[in-house]
């Protein structure tokens, strides 16, 4: 969500750069795919402190997009390390546009951006990604029927889901928060819901990602379709989950293999991962025991909210310790931001 667009060299070291000097925990980023760069991406993915390429199918953060057949072939083609995929079709997105009443509101989203729209994406990335051998990492599925097409991936195909499609569901969320609870793909009916939970049981879903999107609150209190899509996730992600394991939706050891151990072997980031000799001293303490209230006012992103602003939660991340130091004790940073550039195998 940077303007510009992360989609050269110049512009992925400045992130580079600037993080060096201000981050508290040690990072790598995405440089997104887009018409103008889509013969130099095997060239971009292998720069140092870059995690991969990520690939928009269905148009969703300003320029960054890859939607023509052969575009997008060249693209999964090129890249040899994993690939991250937002997987929306674009033509249908464009063509049900016409179609939506903007009278009814953001209850319209989950209408124009159908299952379908995701559903005939999800088929190209699993298509070309067999033909071309890519490593292809589907990011937030949001479909009951994507999780059962999903059960015949390829080895290589990898898959995430968010807390935000575990935890709410349409129509509620849209009649309970509107456009903050717009995403893409978006928050679909309660049977989509439980079809993601069943991936994460069936181990067909591998990673909880945020899908942190920092918008305003007054960016996102525009009228539908002009307000934009995505929500704040890094503060909450932790929170959420260990909520859900208390509640009996999956076991702690699952959650740690989901957030931990998964990421780093999926995406090959050395001395990552585990709580073993030799590997980097990167721990996050919880208190399972601890109840409280999520709340607008201690969410540390600049956005300064969160969809989940007054959900009671038991479960607290009480600590967080970087490189061996402790950087946030009792939801405050410490320290100073020394994190580092991670390392890919």
């Amino acid at each position: 969500n940077t303007s510009p667009a992360t989609i050269n060299k110049k512009e992925f070291n400045k992130k580079i750069n600037i993080a060096k000097k201000t981050s508290w925990t040690n990072f790598a980023f995405f440089i997104g795919a887009c018409k103008e760069n889509i013969d130099k991406l095997a060239y971009l993915e292998k720069l140092p402190g870059c995690a991969g390429i990520k690939i928009f199918l269905g148009s969703s953060t300003g320029s960054l997009l890859v939607s023509g057949e052969e575009d997008i072939k060249t693209a999964l083609k090129n890249c040899r390390r994993r690939v991250a995929i937002h997987s929306e079709d674009e033509d249908r997105i464009r063509k049900r546009f016409e179609f939506i009443n903007a009278e009814n509101g953001v209850k319209e989203h989950p209408i124009w951006r159908d299952k379908e729209t995701a559903i005939i994406s999800t088929k190209k990335v699993l298509k070309y990604s067999k033909e071309y051998n890519t490593k292809a990492h589907i990011l937030h599925i949001s479909t009951r029927d994507e999780i059962e097409l999903l059960r015949e991936k390829a080895p290589q195909i990898t898959v995430e889901v968010t807390p935000q499609h575990l935890t709410l569901y349409s129509p509620d969320c849209y009649d309970n928060i509107g456009t903050l609870a717009q995403m893409n793909p978006p928050i679909r009916e309660k049977h989509h819901q439980e079809g993601l939970w069943q991936g994460v049981y069936d181990n067909i879903v591998d990673v909880i990602g945020s899908d942190h999107a920092p918008h305003t609150l007054e960016e996102k209190k525009k009228d539908w379709p002009n307000s934009p899509s995505g929500m704040p996730g890094v503060q909450t992600l932790l929170p959420i989950m260990l909520n859900h394991v208390n509640n009996g939706k999956l076991e702690l050891s699952k959650l740690i293999e989901m957030l931990c151990f998964k990421p780093a072997k999926i995406y090959g980031i050395k001395n990552k991962g585990r709580i073993i000799e030799g590997f980097d001293g990167d721990l996050t303490i919880v208190d399972l025991e601890k109840e409280y209230t999520i709340k607008n006012a201690t969410m540390a992103s600049k956005s300064g909210w969160t969809p989940f602003n007054n959900f009671k939660i038991k479960g607290y991340p009480y600590a967080t310790i970087v490189n061996g130091n402790i950087k946030m004790f009792k939801g405050k940073i410490i320290g100073q931001p020394d994190g580092k550039v991670i390392n890919f195998d």
